[in-house]
């Protein structure tokens, strides 16, 4: 493929090191990767009472339109879609556990994005990251794993909660369920020997399982012209009803926390893995405005996706990576009416794969120093026990000051961390009044 001068201006392919027809396979790759986010994230969003159809359009044209603005504002080759973790803090802690509506939601969706854009564009980026000690930070992302694997396990009929809410053991004897745990062995065969679009393919063959064994109704399938109509209840529906509310302040807090320190490792991440240090602050601001973008367009927010490895082990060097990536999102749209039809039992082995990959930041922890330790495991163990990130995260980041005062090491405290901590603090004691 010949070198266009036109990208060859905007991307800078000659000083990077790469070619066109490489960028294009890598931002392939990349898309084929992660498109199976636009069902999963949608299934996730309408738990909350997003229409689907309008959660799938919002989840398609948010992706393409963050995909885009990564590419061409930080010409880095770093995916953008709404984050596995972040979308259950909408849907299952915002939503379902705070009481706020969709709309609510999204209204601090967008505030908690305008918060991260004000962090990317001053050294409040530096400070935060500095201020927040790495265990806690890696406890947030262990612990999210556990929660998408318990809600994977629980949506495919795998664990059911009991009279008593314990969890126990489903029927394997119930097809759904059966029809799940074989779609789950096929998404580890797939994964293990790296398939490409391995979670893609888990999707389609789940799909066609629950076709053979009749959990599955073919005659709701329709290729009729895609209806906006319903998205159009949902672009731009964010509301500020409940600004006046704690919960809702809470939410905006919860939500800025995790956005702000998961972002800011996976950039980190992405640009070191290529050796462009230089580009980390350009990219945080991309996916910084991207996740403000995300309450506008009427999803959860987007993260700096950790399958750009996928187009980066491609050759992918540069934004046209990602804006290939955007432009393929951008033609999912004409898939919208047969994913509708995909059944829960393709969807949950997907949500566990990616909880037990998450749940591989274990090995980052320092189990023998009890002070680091045990606020993490803490923060790990109340996230899917409480079913609600906010409240798993506020019990490590208290306990993990208040140990260090109690060893004499307050000093190595920041300041930042005695606010946060305090905040969370409030956070806990109102939920307990309530």
């Amino acid at each position: 493929m010949k070198q266009n001068r036109f990208l060859e201006k905007t991307f800078k392919l000659t000083e990077n090191q790469t070619k066109t027809k490489r960028e294009v396979l890598a931002g392939t790759v990349s898309y084929f990767t992660i498109v199976y986010i636009m069902i999963v994230n949608a299934m996730i969003l309408a738990e909350a009472g997003i229409p689907l159809e309008a959660a799938v359009t919002a989840t398609v044209l948010l992706s393409a339109a963050s995909c885009l603005l990564m590419g061409f504002w930080a010409n880095m080759p770093i995916i953008l879609v709404p984050g596995m973790g972040v979308n259950a803090l909408f849907a299952y802690t915002m939503v379902q556990t705070m009481g706020l509506t969709w709309q609510s939601a999204l209204g601090a969706v967008f505030l908690s994005g305008a918060i991260f854009v004000v962090i990317a564009f001053t050294p409040f980026a530096r400070i935060i990251n500095e201020a927040i000690p790495d265990s806690l930070k890696e406890a947030i992302s262990i612990g999210l794993g556990l929660f998408l694997l318990l809600l994977g396990l629980e949506k495919g009929g795998l664990v059911v909660s009991g009279s008593s809410s314990i969890l126990a053991m489903g029927h394997l004897n119930d097809p759904e369920v059966l029809v799940m745990v074989l779609t789950l062995l096929l998404a580890i065969g797939l994964f293990l020997k790296n398939v490409p679009g391995n979670f893609l393919l888990t999707i389609v063959g789940g799909t066609f399982l629950a076709f053979c064994f009749g959990t599955l109704d073919v005659s709701e399938i329709t290729f009729s012209r895609v209806d906006m109509g319903s998205y159009a209840g949902v672009f731009a529906a964010f509301s500020f009803a409940d600004i006046n509310q704690l919960n809702f302040w809470m939410a905006v807090f919860a939500m800025t926390m995790v956005l702000v320190f998961e972002n800011i490792g996976l950039v980190h991440g992405h640009v070191s893995s290529i050796n462009r240090p230089d580009k980390y602050r350009k990219s945080l601001q991309a996916t910084s405005i991207s996740t403000m973008l995300s309450g506008l367009f009427g999803s959860s927010p987007t993260v700096a996706t950790v399958e750009t490895a996928a187009g980066i082990a491609s050759g992918g060097r540069t934004g046209l990576t990602a804006v290939v990536t955007g432009v393929l999102f951008g033609l999912s749209i004409f898939l919208l009416p047969i994913i509708q039809i995909i059944p829960d039992s393709a969807i949950a082995p997907i949500l566990i794969m990616i909880g037990l990959l998450m749940l591989g930041n274990l090995r980052n922890l320092n189990l023998s120093d009890l002070s680091e330790s045990i606020p993490a495991l803490m923060t790990i163990a109340m996230i899917p026990l409480t079913y609600s990130i906010a409240d798993g995260m506020a019990f490590g980041f208290i306990l993990y000051p208040f140990i260090q005062i109690v060893l004499g090491k307050g000093k190595q405290v920041s300041v930042p961390m005695y606010v946060i901590g305090l905040l969370f603090l409030a956070y806990l004691s109102f939920s307990f009044i309530s």
